[in-house]
């Protein structure tokens, strides 16, 4: 397997008491497909996964690998703060059917790199799934350094990593490791399309939860080379960067799903969009939908 283009991570949908929207899930799942997204993740830090319930997890990853039937790969987060844990729930994913997990950085314990190094190894050795790597050290606490990295990307089970900081020397020096058998994804929405043009593979993307054509679009001309073109359309996407990050993930998104009629909020300690930035989601949405709608006519030209 080999991953590329525009990835989305999934929001999770939520009924207005809190429960799981499985309607909402199918129908996000269905815009997605129809979108012409590569890729889904399913329970990472986008989807709320640390507010989720086992039978929840479950009924999520099935119902994706159900409804996606082969067309897409189903990637599943799977990192916990323990070595253990994280391979206890990387089996748990393969036994739903998942293709590969997402395996974030342990998040709050702060390994060394050697303990980093340590970790992916384990969970790479065990085999239950294929693993991608994910850095996003605002989050976890620690960093997956370049020489790390290096160590780890002639595992057979390691497809590659989704590096989200933004930094152009970081991503470059992870370029260095890309080959046929490891990609380099993009984990940062905002200098994705550098990272494209630079030649990383791809990028799994919060913003695509709500433009998954106009993702799709960007990633196809990114990776193809058109940097006239895909910085046109970088540009345009710009003001829905800023919106995804006025509070924290998954936060606005969820506000600009909530008004496409997919589901209703978060779990606490995660709260609604503030009242004070409700203005700026219509915005968003209202943009979103235009993007949409003119990349949807042009994939189909």
């Amino acid at each position: 397997m080999r991953l590329s283009g525009s990835i989305t991570a999934l929001a999770t949908p939520f009924t207005a008491t809190g429960e799981l929207d499985l309607d909402a899930w199918n129908r996000l799942l269905a815009q997605q497909l129809d979108g012409g997204t590569r890729g889904l993740v399913v329970a990472g830090s986008t989807g709320e996964a640390a507010a989720l319930y086992h039978p929840e997890f479950d009924l999520l990853v099935r119902t994706a690998v159900q409804v996606v039937a082969g067309r897409v790969p189903v990637i599943v987060g799977t990192g916990n703060s323990a070595t253990a844990r994280t391979i206890e729930q990387t089996r748990r994913a393969a036994d739903l059917g998942a293709d590969a997990a997402l395996v974030v950085t342990p998040p709050y314990v702060r390994p060394t790199q050697a303990g980093l190094l340590a970790h992916y190894r384990a969970v790479a050795d065990d085999g239950a799934l294929p693993v991608l790597l994910y850095n996003v050290p605002p989050r976890t606490g620690c960093d997956l350094l370049p020489e790390t990295v290096a160590a780890l990307a002639g595992h057979p089970a390691i497809l590659g990593i989704k590096e989200a900081r933004s930094e152009p020397d970081r991503m470059q020096a992870l370029l260095a490791l890309r080959g046929e058998e490891f990609v380099v994804l993009s984990g940062d929405d905002p200098t994705a399309a550098r990272a494209m043009l630079a030649g990383a593979d791809g990028v799994i993307s919060v913003v695509s939860n709500i433009v998954p054509a106009t993702f799709r679009r960007l990633c196809d001309l990114a990776t193809g080379g058109d940097q006239v073109q895909a910085q046109a359309l970088d540009e345009q996407l710009q003001a829905l960067y800023d919106f995804a990050g006025i509070e924290p993930n998954p936060i606005p998104v969820k506000a600009v799903l909530a008004r496409m009629g997919i589901g209703h909020g978060l779990r606490l300690p995660l709260t609604t969009l503030s009242p004070t930035h409700a203005a700026a989601a219509d915005r968003a949405l209202e943009l979103a939908q235009a993007l949409e709608r003119s990349s949807r006519d042009t994939l189909a030209s």
